[in-house]
């Protein structure tokens, strides 16, 4: 049975769908105006761990992901940059999913984009402003009465007096109150506008999820995710604009994931700590990066350093060792059997990749022992279910192996000089030859089959 830690009541709770075997669910996508980041990296493989997850239990998913494509910030750097917003979006869009394509991240049912949608963001508008809680201020702004909508605050825990405005929330002397957030900013010379009741503009930034998704999950769904600082005020508003405009409750169960920390300071463009997925890319293998990230529980803090993706890296070369040596059989998944059985259990309770990857260790170490081919299909079928260990082992284990200027040829040509070298009993010419390898980065494996070679 499922339990997932709803943000919301604070407290891990049984999931039960709305609907029967079905579940319909919503994460905060990116912005795209420049490379994404580790931050973005773990919203993505976290959730698509859920995704594979709830499949994996049978359920019959539609999982939306959204994409921001008019923001402020969008806007400023297309002008930078001397080209079309569209330009500068698509460029970045198609960025993100090769970031995505090689974290092993499964394209969502759905990926919206903000401008697709502008027609669905007037209509749940002009719903708010016949029920009171939106007005169109002095300066042409449609924004949202906070005040006027009693369960404000009820996500974030905070009462409208302890509130302050956060992120991307501009207090202004327009608005009626400075918790106040807008809905419809109207139009500046040279930026790009829709026509509206309210004059020309373009949409705020919240009313965008709440648009999308009641447009393609229902007024009504399962659950909504995305990284811990949308919580407040992003989420707190999307409740507010869907549950005012809709008079029904939005959504039932909130995942959040926790911070991508450096050197205990969250990872951000704004604090100018931040690595892009393809900058930690070009030093690791992108499985090490969503094992990395997998291997903590997704509401921990996640340090990031080079430490520990060199630590990272050991721990899954270890797993893809047992499925080099012991030779995986092709199985189907016996749920019954005592670590298929622990491995649901754990993603079971609140998604817990960390303890169901720690019962993959546990069976490689019993794979090992047994030599068993069934325990290391098992492994390798296990793995897979949350997006690890489906390349063959020596693929994983030689990939990207051309430090040092040494491509597979001539890796291989030097292992065949280093067997001659030894059986010719010329033991520093071999010795010479494996301290050349470990200085391009690549270790030797002697076996009774011969010598096999990996990235170190």
């Amino acid at each position: 049975m499922l339990k997932i830690y709803n943000s919301l009541q604070r407290e891990k709770q049984l999931f039960t769908p709305i609907e029967a075997n079905k579940v319909r669910m919503y994460v905060c996508g990116m912005t795209v105006y420049d490379y994404c980041h580790l931050g973005h990296a773990r919203v993505m493989v976290v959730f698509d761990m859920v995704y594979r997850w709830l499949k994996a239990s049978g359920y019959d998913v539609t999982y939306v992901r959204n994409i921001t494509d008019i923001d402020d910030k969008i806007i400023k750097r297309a002008i930078e940059n001397g080209e079309t917003i569209q330009q500068l979006t698509n460029r970045f869009i198609a960025y993100m999913h090769e970031d995505a394509d090689a974290l092993g991240v499964l394209r969502p049912d759905h990926e919206p984009r903000a401008t697709e949608y502008v027609p669905e963001m007037l209509d749940l508008i002009g719903r708010l402003e016949a029920t009171g809680l939106a007005y169109q201020a002095t300066d042409g702004d449609v924004n949202y009465a906070v005040r006027k909508f009693p369960g404000y605050g009820k996500l974030s825990g905070k009462s409208l007096d302890d509130l302050r405005a956060g992120e991307r929330v501009e207090v202004d002397s327009a608005k009626q109150d400075p918790l106040d957030f807008v809905l419809w900013k109207h139009a500046k010379p040279g930026e790009p506008a829709w026509e509206s009741p309210w004059g020309e503009g373009r949409p705020g930034w919240h009313i965008e999820c709440s648009a999308m998704s009641s447009k393609l999950l229902g007024n009504h769904f399962d659950i909504h995710g995305g990284g811990q600082d949308l919580q407040f005020p992003h989420h707190e508003n999307e409740i507010a604009q869907s549950e005012g405009a809709h008079q029904c409750s939005f959504v039932n169960y909130w995942m959040h994931n926790g911070f991508v920390r450096v050197d205990n300071e969250k990872m951000s463009k704004s604090l100018g700590n931040f690595f892009t997925i393809r900058t930690v890319l070009e030093q690791f293998d992108a499985e090490v990066v969503r094992f990395f990230i997998l291997r903590a529980h997704y509401r921990s803090p996640l340090n990031y350093s080079d430490a520990h993706l060199d630590d990272a890296k050991r721990s899954l070369d270890s797993l893809y060792f047992t499925l080099r040596d012991v030779p995986p059989a092709t199985v189907s998944i016996d749920w019954n059997n005592d670590f298929a059985a622990r491995f649901a259990a754990s993603l079971n309770e609140d998604f817990d990749s960390h303890g169901a990857i720690s019962v993959l260790f546990e069976l490689a170490a019993e794979a090992n022992r047994q030599k068993s081919s069934e325990l290391s299909g098992l492994l390798k079928a296990l793995g897979a279910v949350i997006g690890l260990l489906e390349r063959e082992p020596m693929a994983y284990l030689q990939g990207g192996a051309t430090a040092g200027g040494l491509d597979e040829a001539a890796i291989e040509q030097m292992i065949a000089d280093r067997a001659a070298a030894k059986k010719a009993k010329n033991f520093a010419e071999s010795d010479r030859i494996r301290d050349e390898l470990k200085a391009a980065g690549i270790a030797l494996d002697d076996g009774p089959q011969g010598t096999t070679w990996r990235r170190a």
